[in-house]
């Protein structure tokens, strides 16, 4: 019961009007921040044609929510930026689930270097037994369903953390049915380090952290922390699909398009580990119900979102060539991934922009 209405006053936001939003024209490339200097180039609301005082708003009004840290980038520099709870710049914070579309983004890179194939079973790099399922169900769980919440195990069990066998039941054959559960993600850490040879860390500093400047982001205890900059820089090279300043960190633009896209039709909010704004359906954390409409209504509808309990989220609006970054504690009710802060900031983030 608890669960139910937990997810019932998050969807109380949900109905709403889309609206396309005018692509902004760009005529200079794309910034992007020195990699060992807190140099980073601004550009003004007014300079956008965008209204401060209501872009003012919406700020006072995440400022209001536990926020301590949010950054909005347009064609990579900075619009606005500020801090809260005596934060800076340089305080690094965990970004719980939102990592996993860190995740995600790495698992493509080890493919492109044929260290593993998402088709793959899991049971490749984790073992035969990693589940308490027979081998024929077993064998069903491919990497691509760990990045799609589709591996059929029981996501009710009493640890959604655990990875211990004891604790990854069935519930349903693989690709059946959507859940969000965190052990199948987190098993993925593993998957990446059997393949690489490395520690998370070590990996992800070598394919990513070192190569955009993110000297303050590390993994601890299954979750990553940066800093409120250097998730805006992920954000950057999301949005410029895995280029970071010419240099390619993600070549393999089928994998990327399939990331940032339904991964599958139970949930078509949901790609590789990324929430996905304008689909015409959603399911929420917790909940086996299908919502109908887009997920966060008042937002644009490309919007793609790495999402983490308590309102982490790294925002990223192609059709706008923006990113928006808000780390803190949680902004209302306690939520995993989607909340209600989504559509109310974004209904203020509207009218600044005028989208």
């Amino acid at each position: 019961m608890q669960k139910i209405a937990i997810v019932l006053v998050f969807f109380t936001f949900v109905i709403g009007c889309k609206k396309t939003p005018a692509p902004i024209p760009v005529n200079e490339n794309y910034y992007f921040p020195p990699l060992t200097s807190d140099i980073w180039d601004t550009k003004s609301p007014v300079q956008l044609g965008w209204d401060s005082t209501k872009l003012n708003e919406a700020f006072d009004y995440a400022g209001s929510k536990s926020s301590y840290g949010l950054i909005v980038l347009q064609n990579g520099r900075i619009v606005k930026e500020q801090y809260w709870n005596n934060w800076t710049k340089d305080n690094r914070y965990y970004i719980a689930s939102a990592g996993k579309s860190v995740i995600a983004f790495l698992i493509g890179i080890a493919q492109e270097e044929n260290l593993l194939d998402i088709n793959d079973k899991t049971s490749q790099y984790l073992g035969f037994g990693w589940t308490s399922l027979n081998p024929e169900k077993e064998n069903l769980i491919t990497l691509q369903h760990q990045l799609t919440m589709t591996t059929g195990l029981d996501d009710e069990v009493l640890n959604d953390d655990c990875t211990d066998d004891t604790c990854l039941i069935y519930k349903s054959d693989a690709d059946i049915r959507w859940a969000y559960h965190n052990a199948p993600y987190l098993l993925l850490h593993d998957v990446l380090i059997n393949a690489s040879g490395k520690t998370l860390n070590q990996y992800s500093k070598e394919k990513l952290f070192d190569v955009i400047g993110m000297p303050k982001s590390l993994w601890y205890n299954g979750t990553m922390w940066c800093t409120t900059r250097e998730a805006a820089r992920f954000g950057s090279l999301i949005l410029q699909k895995g280029n970071w300043n010419n240099v390619k960190l993600l070549s393999d633009v089928n994998y990327f398009e399939a990331m940032t896209n339904s991964s599958q039709t139970i949930n078509k909010s949901y790609g590789y580990l990324w929430w996905l704004n304008g689909k015409s359906s959603f399911m929420a954390p917790t909940s086996q119900l299908v919502f109908q409409g887009s997920l966060v209504p008042n937002a644009p509808p490309d919007m793609i979102m790495a999402l983490g309990k308590d309102d982490k989220k790294i925002y990223i609006v192609p059709s706008l060539n923006m990113v928006v970054v808000r780390l803190g504690d949680a902004a209302e009710n306690v939520t995993l991934g989607p909340s209600s802060f989504d559509n109310e900031f974004w209904r203020r983030m509207k009218l600044a922009i005028r989208y």
